[in-house]
């Protein structure tokens, strides 16, 4: 099966990677070609086997510089045949398993040594528009866990180094214990994540393909108890109404990671109007929401799950930090034990993520963790292609409440 899946075409993605600049702070090592390595490396047979038995592609890779490759292991491989995810790529999609395998290679050169226990955010090649929609490429995150160098990617998977600082002529191979999984658009992550409230709520207005299509965005997601503290206020809005909402949530043209978020920042709403950054003893706050959540990566940036529906009608709003759940921004509403707009939006089963959880209540109406109902990695997903006119038709009305 590792035949249909690594081809040609895919494993080429990889020689690509020749032509990365090599950030300035980087350093390199090794006297072994990458091909050398990978054959001397007892773990990674699987990942040799599959190209040492294409013609012409070992000679590819020899020449390839400034790169830190995630390579998984045989195990992780193993693992990943068994989920749905693979079952796709069997169908010979090569585009799809050029993207994946783009996704493990990241543009520079990255000793484990230069992972802290701050979140980094680093490009890597998949830069193709039908996947990522990330000017520089797509990220993956990168952290110290428990004295592990730790790799988060789509749905809040999360790859471990198992052995590091594989060095060769071109950069470094990390090795790791699964396979990431390629951000998914806004939509397909929401209902993923369990965040049924968003998913119906994108329905409803009518956004889901221009939000999923934007490139570079951050967006402020309500969780479902969000949604449910402003519940009675939900069956009477209007699409419009609900439209200019959602547009509150979305910062369009910047990826901000939580470690870009400083005190006292403000960023631009896409609907107009700014969304206020307060940081107390840690805890992130936008407007009067908390982030529970942070940095869930998409096709086309990044998505902090919030605990407060944000009102464009009531920007002042402020935290209170000592509270466990913040006060609606909207004036006169009342909680509802279900959500009016998420009918016929699929309930997920598992929870998304195999490492801890950052934060609790931070998906299902019940407060628990994000889930999902992928099983094991999530197929690459193509963007969309609609644009950021559609997110702003028939929305020109606040709602006031």
């Amino acid at each position: 099966m590792y035949s249909q899946l690594l081809t040609v075409a895919a494993l080429a993605a990889l020689a690509t990677a020749q032509n990365a600049t090599m950030p300035s702070n980087s350093t390199q090592g090794g006297s072994m070609s990458l091909t050398q390595l990978l054959g001397a490396t007892e773990s990674l047979s699987t990942l040799t086997a599959a190209v040492m038995g294409v013609p012409g592609l070992a000679e590819m890779l020899g020449s390839a510089e400034n790169i830190t490759i995630l390579a998984p292991s045989n195990e992780a491989f193993e693992a990943f045949m068994e989920t749905d995810a693979a079952a796709a790529l069997a169908n010979n999609d090569t585009e799809a398993i050029q993207a994946l395998l783009s996704y493990h290679i990241i543009n520079g050169t990255y000793a484990a040594s230069a992972v802290t226990e701050t979140p980094v955010f680093l490009p890597t090649m998949l830069n193709d528009s039908m996947y990522a929609n990330v000017t520089g490429g797509q990220v993956v995150e990168a952290v110290m866990q428990e004295d592990s160098v730790v790799f988060y990617s789509g749905l809040l998977s999360n790859a471990t180094v198992t052995t590091a600082d594989q060095n060769f002529t071109g950069g470094v191979v990390h090795i790791i214990d699964s396979v990431l999984t390629i951000p998914q658009n806004v939509s397909s992550t929401a209902v993923a994540a369990g965040l049924s409230g968003v998913a119906g709520a994108l329905t409803r207005a009518n956004l889901v393909d221009a939000v999923d299509s934007l490139n570079d965005v951050t967006i402020f997601a309500p969780n479902n108890s969000a949604f449910q503290a402003i519940g009675s206020a939900l069956p009477n809005m209007t699409t419009s109404m609900l439209a200019s909402i959602l547009q509150y949530h979305v910062v369009n043209g910047t990826v901000a990671y939580s470690s870009s978020l400083e005190d006292g920042q403000t960023v631009p709403a896409m609907m107009g109007g700014d969304l206020r950054i307060t940081i107390v003893d840690g805890d992130v706050f936008v407007n009067s929401a908390r982030v529970v959540l942070p940095d869930v990566l998409v096709a086309n940036g990044v998505v902090h799950v919030i605990d407060n529906v944000l009102n464009p009608n009531n920007t002042m709003a402020m935290p209170e930090p000592t509270a466990s759940m913040q006060m609606p921004a909207f004036s006169g509403v009342t909680s509802t034990d279900s959500i009016d707009i998420t009918s016929g939006i699929p309930t997920p089963t598992a929870p998304i993520g195999a490492g801890p959880t950052p934060a609790e209540d931070a998906g299902s109406e019940d407060g628990g963790a994000m889930t999902t109902s992928a099983e094991g990695a999530a197929s690459p997903m193509k963007t969309g292609a609609v644009g950021a006119a559609a997110l702003f038709a028939g929305a020109g009305m606040w709602v006031n409440i």
